[in-house]
């Protein structure tokens, strides 16, 4: 009726206040050791939705509340579904715990929409840590911790060990170059020990000579 809308001004504006307020790191790595499968794929898939890049390394090492058994005949139970008349048409069951993975959190982003597509696009799984997220510092979800989450007691197996009675190939592959990574990694670690101590004693010793230093530095905010 050409009544002008008293939100008009905010409609163009809200897209940019909602850009400007929304934080978004650099791809943050995620080691999945000993989180829930599905905990940390809900997490994990509303962080793609709002716009991360989310990389997981170690799926193999996650973990699934109930029996080895029983995860066993529920997979059986999924590979059961197929195309009656064509079952080269899907659905697809993969045996690869980074694929397990990788499919779950796909189907918790509305994949069939552009924005799900996208979301999905920002995810990477691995089995083991790959160069490079093996030099880059690694994090955890507390709130899709074992150790937090699932009462003390009850059953539970590897994703790993899982994917390995359904069909997957290359555990003893993942396992050894894991072993190669850790000494490797174990090796760098005191290195830098001692090269920290080193520092410290040497920082010790000149205390006296860089007493008045110090003083200076420290009243100019330093």
């Amino acid at each position: 009726l050409g009544i002008p809308c008293p939100h008009k001004q905010f409609v163009s504006v809200f897209p940019k206040i909602l850009l400007s307020t929304m934080v978004l790191e650099k791809p943050i790595v995620i080691d999945c050791r000993d989180h829930l499968h599905g905990r940390l794929a809900s997490i994990v898939a509303k962080e793609l939705l709002a716009g991360q890049k989310v990389v997981l390394v170690r799926c193999e090492e996650m973990v699934i509340s109930g029996s080895l058994v029983r995860n066993q005949t529920k997979y059986a139970q999924f590979r059961a579904k197929h195309m009656n008349t064509n079952p080269e048409r899907g659905p697809f069951h993969f045996r690869s715990p980074a694929r397990i993975v990788w499919r779950t959190i796909r189907g918790m982003v509305h994949q069939k929409t552009a924005r799900g597509q996208a979301a999905i696009g920002r995810l990477s799984t691995f089995e083991g840590i790959p160069h490079p997220y093996d030099k880059m510092k690694r994090k955890v979800i507390p709130a899709a911790l074992r150790v937090v989450r699932l009462k003390p007691g009850r059953n539970f197996c590897k994703l790993g060990d899982l994917a390995n009675n359904v069909g997957w190939k290359h555990k003893e592959l993942v396992d050894r170059l894991e072993d190669k990574r850790r000494a490797k990694s174990e090796a760098f670690f005191q290195k830098k020990k001692a090269a920290a101590a080193l520092k410290a004693k040497a920082e010790e010793a000149a205390a006296g000579e860089l007493a008045k230093v110090n003083e200076t530095l420290a009243a100019a905010g330093y």
